[in-house]
Formats: C-alpha cells, structure tokens, sequence
C-alpha cells in the first residue's frame, strides 16, 4: 500500500461498526436506568436539565417557570400588557443629522425612535425582554422599513437597552401618557 492507504473494504467494515456501536451504547443506556429503577433510585425532569441543556455547540431557549400575576390591594389582577411585542432594531451614524419624517434633525445620541403608526411627539417605554433594562424614547420618525420589526431605535435608546451589538433585540412597548414619568413596573 501506498502512503497510507486502507485495503479495499476496510471503510465498509468500519460503518458495519459504528450501528453496533451505537445500539450497545444504547444498551448499556438502558441497563443503567433498569438497575437505577430497580434500586428505587428516581430523578426528577427538572434535575436532569442541567445535563441535557450542556451539549457543546447547542443552544437552548428556555422558558422560565410562569409567575403569578401581580394583583392590587383589592385582589384584582393588573394590567402590565404591553401594548406591542417584537423586535427592536437600531439606526444611527448613517442617519445621524438628517431630516426625520417628523421635519427635525435625527441626532443618534437622543433617546429618540420611529414607529409606523403612533403619533410624533409620543413616548414610549421600551422594555428589552433579555434584559429587563428599559427606556423611554420619543417617537420623530417613521418605521421600521423591515417586516417583523416593530420599532427602530436610536443609537443612544439602544445603548441604553445593551442593544448595539446585537443589531435586534425582543422588546415590549409601552404606550405613555402625558403624565407618565416612568415605564409601568416589571412583572
């Protein structure tokens, strides 16, 4: 043989191998939960997560276990829908000093976004679900331009959120009222 070739055949013996293999490591599998079941031995779903949630190179999304609602003196659940749920983007130097739809000049650093439909001059809270940071923008502009997207913030309201990086982010908003001073709590 040269250089290191293999004989005719022998990659066909080799996958012959790899299913015995494989069902023997399903068998010795087995065989540990039958005699780990036999000695009463029992783990709960929840303990085996951490294991099952560690493959290198996989990642997971996990919900985490539902909270009560919040409720008022009274016992009566409350409000903290948020009024829209979705991705946030963010747009800032190629914009930067440029008329918005509003008539004024975008100016990155303000903590400012466009939205479609709700008026100029609203504020709005905008709640990153990763991160549960918040902040307050008011809306100048129109967009976002991109499906699936339900606002475009500044470069400044995003850096606020931990965003900038990222590029898109799961956010909540919230609709303010003239009076509001701050987001509404965290559930």
């Amino acid at each position: 043989m040269v250089g290191g070739e293999q004989p005719p055949g022998s990659c066909r013996r080799v996958a012959r191998w790899v299913p015995l293999r494989q069902l023997m490591g399903l068998w010795l599998l087995c065989s540990a939960f039958a005699v780990a079941h036999a000695q009463g031995l029992q783990a709960e779903p929840d303990a085996l997560a951490p294991n099952l949630l560690s493959v290198p190179g996989e990642a997971m999304l996990i919900d985490p276990p539902a909270k009560p609602e919040p409720t008022t003196p009274g016992g009566s659940p409350l409000s903290l829908e948020a009024d829209e749920v979705g991705l946030a983007s963010w747009y800032g130097a190629q914009f930067h000093r440029r008329r918005t739809a509003s008539g004024e000049l975008f100016d990155m650093r303000a903590l400012t976004a466009a939205h479609p439909t709700l008026p100029f001059g609203s504020r709005v809270c905008v709640r990153s679900q990763a991160t549960g940071r918040t902040v307050i923008v008011r809306i100048n502009d129109r967009g976002p331009h991109t499906r699936n997207r339900v606002i475009d913030l500044s470069r400044g309201a995003a850096e606020a959120l931990g965003m900038v990086g990222l590029g898109l982010k799961p956010v909540e908003l919230f609709a303010l009222q003239d009076d509001d001073k701050d987001c509404p709590a965290a559930p």
